[in-house]
């Protein structure tokens, strides 16, 4: 259309260019650029037109001071100009379905809607004040646009982009936004998100989103990919890993306490822990024993007497020169006269060696083991020592090979629960009690005798 022609048209308010051939230099001939006409235009349709350069259109529609619609969309428009100059009463600008790929300050600040979908965009910088309506669909926007820019947007398209999530503090940015499409974008579909847009379906918030609930849909995580976000559900497991793992950890640690607390009362501790050192033990046994008989037969005893050091006076000065020295009163039996050999931890432990393994080997090379039981033996470490391996012993080899002498009222309480064998023995009446007056203890030293040269009568 010449410019002669142009000049005709001196009412014309609404001019349609769409889908023609008209290109930037044949533009400037249908406008005129240097005259003044179609000054009562007001809308202006050129789209679809293989136009190329966008600071030629602002040029040539300056003039146009009543134009308030211009739509330039599915142009050859591949970069905006860094300023350019507008009418001012310019109010709606459609670019859509170009090729741009960034937005500068060309863009006129008059606008209330802009349509800027189907493009390359990746960012928007721009401030429009007095903007209601942007349309952004089908861009390459990762999150949404800062609110800040548009103070007045009433109304957002963002559509078919490459969202992953937005949240409530994104919307809050936005004074006045009221209508969001967002639909059919990449999201990832974390707790938060999931609970803030079903929260948006349900109503809640100022933001209404306008477009289909089916159109949000989970791209990830891979187990929910395909899935409407309004349908899925995530577990508190998924939602609240740090307090799920929190409680586990704590579980775990009151369930750990808990059976440590009953092993111990069940003696379980105490039982492993004497398990290893009579495997220990009883090891470091056999290898002593193997070498000595390579050489020289394992000395021997007739009894190994367990007793607190606060009883040494009472087995130096009455057990010891008693049954180590030959019996006046058998004299008739030679058997009987015959003095016992006796091991003491005083005496005959060898030094250098592991205390556990003089206990075994003493408990090992003698016949029996005469606990000596008092308020000082149950008192007594070493004491209980020399009881724990023997508990086993008695497992091992039966249960006579236990004497136990109490030297003082004694009751079965005071020896702990988890010498269960020796707990048995003394309920039973295979035990001696040292007697306070003296004209018994002649009956008490003949049984003591008797029971360590294995005299049944």
């Amino acid at each position: 259309m010449p410019c002669a022609t142009s000049h005709l048209l001196v009412n014309l308010q609404y001019l349609d260019f769409s889908d023609n051939l008209l290109t930037d230099l044949t533009l400037v001939e249908s406008l005129c650029e240097k005259n003044k006409t179609l000054k009562d235009l007001r809308v202006l349709n050129i789209s679809g037109n293989p136009l190329k350069s966008l600071s030629t259109m602002s040029r040539l529609v300056s003039k146009l001071t009543k134009l308030t619609h211009l739509d330039i969309s599915r142009t050859g428009y591949s970069s905006m100009p860094l300023s350019c100059s507008w009418p001012t009463t310019l109010r709606y600008l459609n670019i859509s379905r170009a090729k741009l790929t960034t937005i500068t300050s060309c863009l006129p600040t008059s606008l209330e809607v802009l349509d800027l979908s189907f493009n390359d965009l990746k960012c928007f910088n721009v401030v429009l004040p007095i903007l209601i309506e942007l349309h952004l669909s089908g861009n390459k926007f990762l999150r949404l646009l800062a609110g800040r820019l548009f103070p007045n947007l009433q109304t957002l398209t963002i559509q078919s982009n490459t969202l992953n999530w937005f949240g409530h503090s994104d919307l809050q940015s936005f004074r006045q936004l009221h209508n969001l499409q967002a639909g059919e974008n990449k999201f990832i579909c974390s707790c938060d998100f999931v609970s803030f847009l079903q929260s948006q379906f349900e109503g809640s918030g100022d933001v209404k989103l306008t477009d289909r609930e089916d159109s949000y849909v989970c791209d990830s995580p891979f187990y929910l990919q395909g899935e409407a976000v309004s349908q899925v559900h995530l577990s508190v497991v998924v939602c609240h890993q740090v307090l799920f793992v929190s409680v586990i950890c704590g579980l775990a640690l009151f369930v750990v306490m808990l059976m440590s607390v009953v092993l111990w009362r069940l003696h379980a501790f105490w039982y492993l822990k004497m398990i290893w050192a009579w495997l220990k033990a009883k090891r470091s046994s056999q290898r002593q024993s193997k070498r000595a008989e390579e050489s020289e037969p394992l000395l021997s005893f007739d009894a190994f007497i367990s007793y607190s050091e606060r009883d040494a006076s009472w087995v130096e000065n009455f057990l010891v020169p008693e049954l180590e020295e030959p019996s006046e009163d058998d004299s008739e039996s030679p058997r009987s006269s015959r003095p016992l050999t006796l091991c003491l931890h005083k005496r005959d432990f060898l030094p250098g060696q592991w205390i556990m393994d003089n206990i075994m080997n003493a408990i090992e090379r003698s016949r029996r083991t005469v606990f000596i039981l008092s308020q000082n033996f149950v008192q007594s470490d070493w004491c209980r020592y020399e009881l724990d391996f023997s508990h086993f012993w008695l497992f091992d080899t039966g249960g006579d090979v236990a004497i136990l002498i109490l030297l003082e009222p004694l009751s079965m309480d005071d020896v702990p629960r988890r010498f269960c064998k020796l707990r048995k023995i003394m309920s039973s009446t295979t035990y001696l009690e040292w007697p306070q007056e003296e004209e018994r203890r002649l009956e008490f030293w003949r049984s003591l005798r008797n029971v360590l040269r294995g005299d049944n009568s």
